[in-house]
Formats: C-alpha cells, structure tokens, sequence
C-alpha cells in the first residue's frame, strides 16, 4: 500500500521536475496485488499471483505535454527518467490547451469511499480453491449433455496516491472480490451452447457464494433450440446484464473528444430535450461502499451528484480541462462515476408476464452504431416472448435503428439493478424496436 515513504517520493518527483524545467507536473503512485484461481472440470486449471508499484509523471513543459512512468521506485532511476522525458517533450508541438486543471476546481477534503475490506488478508488460500470448486460442483455432471465447465475466484486490493504542482492531493485504497461461472453443453447439430454468470463485490463477506454454478447452467440450458423468429416490429426486453449497452453509445457522445471533434449525435444538443420525458439518467459519485465511487477524477477535479438526462433534456457533457480549453469552454468531470435511473415496480419477470408479444435480450453479439448520427445494428440473443411466457431461444436475430428514437420510445424501467456494476441500469423494455430474422 502506499506508506509515508511513497508520498515523499512523490513529493521529491514532482519538485524534481519543476527544478528541471517543468511549468507544471502532476505524480501518480500505484500500489496493488491481485490473485486468480481457475477451475475446469473440478481440477484446478490456473493460478496467478502479481503485484505491481508503479509512479507515472505528467510533465506540462514549454506549452508541451507528456508523461512517463516506472515501476523502479529509486531516485537514481526517476532522476534520469524526469530528465529523458523533459526532453523529449521539448520536441513535441507546443499545445497550449495542455495544462493543469484551475486549482479552485480541485477536491479538498478527506471523506472515505468506504472501498477497503480490511478482511482482505485474513482470506485464505484454502478458502479461495473451496469456493471455486463449490461453484464448479454446482455445474459438474448435472447434465448428460454438459461439454465442460469452469469457474474462478479472484481477488485484488490497491491504493493510489495523487499529488500536482499547483495545489491537488488526494488518494483512494480499494479491494475487489469477484467470483465466475462458465457452461458449454451439446445442443442440436453443430451447436454448442455457452452461458456463464458472475457476482462481484467490494467486501468478501457481501459475495455470492452459492448459486452461481446453478445459475449459469440454468442460462445454458435454456438457449438448447436457438433459432431465427419472423421478422418485425416487437417490444424489446432487455435484461439488466445487457442494458448498460445501451447507455454506452449515449455516454461516448457526451465525451469532450467527441463534442470537439463534432464526432457526436449529441452535439450542440445541451439543455434539449433528446431522450423520452421518462427518462432520469443521474451521475452519483458519492455512494459509500459501491463500484464507481470517488470523490475526485483522474486531474484531481471534485466529483458531485449531477444529473446526466433529466427527463429526457441532456444536463451536461463530460469535459476534462484538455478539452475544455481547447473549446474555451469550463470543464466539468473527465467521465461518469456511478450511473443511475429511477427503478420501476417491476423485475424482469413481471415485465415480461405482461407483455403479449416481445423479444427477450440476453445477449449482444457484435454489431456497431455510428458515434455521429447514432445509427445502430447489433446481433442478439434471447427469448420470444409470447403471453406473458418465455417461448422459444432465439439467435441470429438483428436489431436495427437510432439511439434517440430508441430512447424515446423507452416504455418501462424495472426494479432489478446489479450491484456489480458501477453502471447501475435496471431492465427495460422499449417499445417498437425493428428485428430481423426470418
């Protein structure tokens, strides 16, 4: 973890620089570890230990930027190295946009995320391979047509440490817990089915440690007889493992890069309304104990509760001092923490026992969308719905169409968000979404 002895080394850095000829620097220290355990057919198949210290240098010279890094924490080696990168980004092209953030816009505090399980050691090796195996077991010879199955356990815990030139100091320690499963059975002809499920969490108490092996092989089972259904016009199901696909492409046009470069369908689209009047997307950076929190970004900017849509009119772009700049306009934050919208009274089971004819989404299977009119096609997996009952798996199947009708035609947002995600995205179903298949 990073001691006493990092941050002045850090200190010692970032003066080193400036004495060197930087107008600016900022010092990033990364202390961490992580271990994985994978198993396959009830053998252990993997294991995989690494720690890993590292210093990166951000070095604002003459107009010019660069940065450069080292996992060799010795003043010897950062004294040649500062010196070799203040050099080097003397060649650059000078780009006045490069700067350090305004220092007024920099967290100044010390409130805890609550993101350290002080457990994390006590954790034994043993414990990791039981629980691994447990989870194989669940899948292992459940089912005649069952190929192979796998599982994993790992683990990890970090600290960062960040310090600038002008004024910013902060730092974050974390530990992460993430246990998988994996399933591949013997379907119709050539087919081989393939499901998984997984649970993560931040605490090693809060992690799921039953079930997931059920889980995944539930999930395989059920696609046995995927076909192409007709062609159409359905409601469109999708569940909440899948859902944040769809907020990915809205998010990637709100990025300072994107707006600057006009490579955006939601350019120049601020405080209009873009999205359907049902839809609240709000940026919560301050939740304690959840995936995503933080209190400041990656320039040390404060972080806040904002909304991103709020029903429906776009609140804000995401837009970091470089950008900023270049535009000539204020930055806001680099990019999103954790993502929320408001939660229905209904999980994906009761939507679905509501709907008369639809499409279950399970799964995207490549595709794309264009960043600057939203355009999209995307592959897809799932399940024909018909009166209210999940009927026949489908696959092969295509959705057509444009992230601001879609989003305008969002019909439900259910109850049923996962924790594991710092994206926060419950079901939903949409109506009027353009298949194709047969």
């Amino acid at each position: 973890m990073i001691t006493e002895n990092n941050k002045n080394l850090a200190q010692w850095a970032m003066d080193f620089a400036k004495a060197n000829g930087c107008q600016g620097a900022r010092i990033n220290l990364y202390s961490g570890s992580n271990s994985t355990l994978e198993v396959r057919d009830m053998k252990i198949d993997k294991l995989g230990q690494a720690s890993e210290n590292s210093l990166s240098v951000h070095l604002f010279v003459d107009g010019r930027y660069g940065s450069v890094s080292t996992n060799r924490l010795d003043k010897k080696e950062l004294e040649k190295l500062i010196r070799n990168g203040i050099d080097s980004v003397r060649f650059l092209s000078e780009d006045k946009a490069r700067t350090l953030p305004d220092a007024s816009l920099y967290y100044k505090g010390n409130d805890d995320p609550q993101l350290f399980d002080n457990k994390f050691d006590s954790i034994q090796p043993d414990d990791k391979v039981t629980l691994a195996m447990n989870v194989c077991n669940e899948m292992m010879d459940k089912d005649s047509r069952i190929i192979s199955v796998e599982s994993s356990f790992s683990n990890s815990k970090g600290a960062s440490y960040m310090i600038a030139s002008n004024g910013f100091e902060g730092g974050n320690s974390f530990t992460s817990y993430s246990v998988s499963a994996g399933v591949s059975i013997k379907g119709e002809g050539e087919a081989r089915p393939q499901a998984g499920w997984y649970d993560a969490t931040i605490f090693f108490d809060s992690l799921q440690k039953e079930g997931i092996g059920t889980t995944a092989l539930e999930r395989v089972i059920r696609k046995l007889g995927q076909k192409k259904t007709a062609s159409g016009k359905y409601a469109m199901l999708v569940d909440n493992i899948n859902s944040s696909n769809l907020i990915y492409p809205l998010i990637g046009a709100l990025y300072g890069a994107s707006i600057q470069q006009k490579n955006s369908f939601l350019v120049d689209k601020l405080n209009q309304q873009v999205l359907g009047g049902n839809i609240t997307l709000m940026d919560e950076p301050h939740l304690p104990q959840e995936f995503g929190t933080r209190y400041f970004d990656g320039e040390g900017i404060a972080t806040r509760r904002q909304p991103v849509f709020e029903n429906g009119v776009l609140k804000t772009y995401f837009i970091d001092t470089y950008y900023g700049n270049k535009m000539g306009i204020a930055p806001t934050i680099s990019s999103p923490s954790i993502l929320t919208m408001p939660l229905g009274s209904r999980d994906l089971d009761g939507i679905a026992a509501s709907l008369d004819k639809a499409i279950l989404v399970t799964g995207f299977n490549g595709g794309n969308s264009n960043s600057t009119t939203g355009d999209f096609s995307y592959g897809i997996e799932g399940f024909l719905i018909q009166k209210g009952k999940l009927t026949q798996p489908i696959s092969e199947m295509n959705i057509t169409g444009n992230f601001l009708t879609l989003w305008n035609n969002l019909k439900e947002a259910g109850n049923d968000l996962r924790k594991s995600s710092n994206w926060k995205i419950p079901s939903l179903l949409f109506e009027g979404v353009d298949f194709s298949g047969l």
